[in-house]
């Protein structure tokens, strides 16, 4: 799903439409993410992360809604591998439902946001009515939306590519060249292992 084409700036917000398959997503500029784009995620670590379940996880998968670009599960004994970008869509998809967009809209949603690189897709803002996802990239076109007088909600990605960024990094990840993992310490099992010794 990706916008017309348009120029959204002297057309308004773009509602996001169903378009031919393309290539996932073009290659991030060198430097961009530096800590991130060699990792990976297991689904349990993006479940964490993304605030979902692991029965959503494997269920986005199966169905081809949101599918780890690093590796999938292929038989017993292996592991989905989810990339940083992966984990900021699984994120947004749970909000878009959370807030009752249909399925196909989501679909389309994903689509767009695969879509884009790694400069352009944290300044994009996606507002929905409900019935139609839109893109915004300016204040004015967010208020053009508001003034339709039907109740409109907004994800700022940028706002939800920090979280992840801050929950991922608390959280192990895996090298996808070498496969070694990368144990981080989570300030939080460190508390828990204050107050366990002082007890």
């Amino acid at each position: 799903m990706s916008s017309t084409g348009e120029s959204s700036a002297a057309n308004g917000p773009v509602p996001l439409r169903e378009a031919p398959a393309q290539p996932v997503s073009k290659p991030a500029p060198p430097g961009t993410e530096p800590s991130t784009e060699s990792l990976g995620y297991r689904g349990p670590t993006a479940c964490a992360a993304a605030g979902i379940t692991y029965r959503q996880l494997d269920y986005w998968a199966r169905t081809g809604l949101v599918e780890p670009s690093v590796r999938a599960a292929f038989g017993s004994g292996t592991h989905r591998l989810y990339s940083f970008r992966d984990v900021v869509v699984l994120k947004i998809v749970k909000r878009l439902l959370d807030t009752g967009v249909s399925l196909q809209n989501i679909r389309t949603a994903v689509q767009h946001l695969r879509q884009q690189d790694s400069i352009a897709l944290p300044q994009l803002t996606l507002m929905s009515d409900g019935a139609t996802v839109y893109e915004c990239n300016s204040p004015d076109e967010v208020a053009e939306l508001l003034q339709g007088g039907q109740g409109i909600f907004g994800i700022a990605v940028g706002v939800v590519w920090r979280d992840v960024e801050q929950a991922l990094s608390q959280l192990h990840a895996e090298r996808v060249d070498t496969g070694e993992t990368l144990v981080r310490v989570n300030p939080a099992d460190e508390l828990a292992k204050r107050r366990h010794r002082a007890g």
